[in-house]
């Protein structure tokens, strides 16, 4: 008897899971053991009373899926192309966007003027929820940016009721708050933008998404790590989660979608950040070329990949002779850590002397070159600012370097030169073998290197040089 009731109270005793993880503890703490966040740590829900039988399906009686009706789920369109490419087409009824960033990246610019977009269209109600400002300060950078719409709806609410009662009486086209974090719903402990506050307010919005067939944009705050604010269980209940980047020195900003349902999470939109608001971008890749009537050595411009997106960004390079000890290695735009491979590998394999010279890499125009597809052009540069030596303005490099020196093929090398070739570029040097992946676009020649020291061959042949080559110079001290 005794051994029976303790099984039964052991049975009986509460657990703890994290919100963030899944981590169970048999006892509250208030730091999660596994991913070390505070708060999130909360009480398993206790079953009470008997289970849940099973009742009557009503109308929504399963059919076989060739007669469910494919027209109410169709993609309309924001009238925002790069937005329209990030969600695959545009807004689908009763779907709920996720969209979070940085504060000032331009979040609720580009919200505000998505619904001044849509509440143009004729019989449309777009509600806009606002709980960051008053409804007089949305209004003036409406007019800013030229968002005032007939059918745009204004209202700041931070009360979770209050919004649903909204809801109700406006009976909207199209949802958006801003954000999701200033909402708060009574009947639930915490302060606003607490786990349990935040479970609570995107729970009920989804569910009168869902019931209504109306889509719902909600602005998300982020941590200082760059994730989504919040239990991690918002990710997973909404439909789409998209992601803002951007630097705050550049006017750049990309859209990215990493979470879709329907439609690609490899797709990039670009937006340019201006003082009327925010634009879209479809043709970014002169952002991140120079545009001078004369190259100087130490010049290279490569593709990059943003997405399905291919971007040509130019690398700019500038070797000098250190007065220090140690010689630096500054960057911007490329990652510190590649730039020291890259010039370990020029020195060793193409016997480029940089052991006392200071070295300064940087993009053009804010760029940030992450990819190895970029360390051929890094090296090119480096070797063009080295030896003095113009490559021409009509070269672009393509391929990875590898530490014995080898040139490794690249992801999506044929969107790249095609790219190439639609800019202009009547030269590339790429990895060898790449012929033979594929067409080669008009007007383009390829370059075909399996070494570092071929690749320099190759691309300095019939460029310019100005002054003498820094080997047979005497040196500076």
């Amino acid at each position: 008897m005794t051994s029976t009731s303790t099984r039964a109270k052991g049975r009986a005793r509460p657990g703890f899971t994290c919100t963030e993880c899944g981590w169970t503890a048999s006892k509250w703490v208030g730091r999660c053991g596994e991913c070390q966040a505070w708060g999130t740590v909360v009480e398993d829900a206790a079953p009470t009373g008997p289970r849940t039988v099973a009742t009557a399906p009503g109308a929504r009686v399963a059919r076989p899926i060739g007669q469910i009706d494919v027209e109410t789920a169709r993609a309309r369109p924001t009238g925002v192309g790069e937005l329209d490419r990030v969600l695959g087409g545009g807004l689908v009824p009763g779907a709920v966007v996720l969209l979070a960033g940085e504060p000032g990246v331009g979040k609720s610019t580009l919200l505000l003027d998505v619904a001044g977009r849509l509440g143009r269209a004729e019989g449309a109600r777009v509600l806009y929820v606002t709980g960051e400002e008053s409804a007089g300060q949305v209004r003036l950078r409406a007019e800013r940016i030229g968002a005032v719409a007939p059918g745009l709806l204004l209202a700041a609410e931070t009360d979770l009721g209050t919004v649903l009662g909204q809801v109700e009486a406006t009976d909207p086209t199209v949802l958006v708050v801003d954000s999701v974090q200033t909402v708060s719903s009574t009947v639930v402990d915490g302060s606003p933008g607490g786990v349990s506050q935040v479970r609570e307010v995107a729970a009920a919005l989804i569910q009168v998404a869902k019931e209504r067939g109306i889509p719902a944009l909600l602005v998300g705050h982020v941590t200082k790590d760059g994730a989504v604010a919040g239990p991690r269980t918002l990710e997973h209940l909404v439909d789409v989660v998209c992601q803002v980047d951007g630097d705050r020195h550049t006017r750049l900003r990309l859209l990215r979608a990493t979470k879709n349902r329907f439609g690609p999470t490899d797709e990039v939109g670009c937006f340019d950040l201006t003082d009327t608001g925010i634009v879209e971008l479809t043709d970014p890749s002169g952002l991140f070329v120079s545009h001078g009537a004369h190259q100087v050595p130490g010049t290279c411009v490569t593709v990059t990949l943003e997405g399905r997106r291919p971007l040509a960004t130019e690398v700019q390079a500038l070797v000098v002779p250190s007065l220090l000890t140690n010689p630096r290695r500054t960057t911007s735009g490329v990652d510190s850590s590649r730039l020291a491979m890259v010039l370990a590998v020029a020195q060793r394999r193409a016997a480029l002397p940089l052991g006392d010279r200071d070295v300064y890499v940087s993009t053009v125009g804010g760029a940030r070159v992450a990819e190895p597809a970029a360390d051929l052009a890094i090296a090119l540069a480096v070797v063009s600012a080295a030896t003095d030596q113009r490559l021409g303005t009509d070269l672009v490099a393509v391929g990875e370097v590898g530490l014995a020196g080898e040139i490794r093929t690249v992801l999506g090398i044929g969107r790249r030169l095609a790219e190439a070739a639609r800019l202009g570029f009547r030269r590339a040097v790429v990895p060898a073998g790449t012929r033979a992946d594929g067409p080669v676009p008009d007007g383009l020649e390829l370059l075909e290197a399996d070494h570092l020291a071929q690749a320099v061959a190759l691309a300095s042949t019939g460029a310019p040089r100005r002054g003498p080559h820094p080997a047979a110079a005497p040196a500076e001290h």
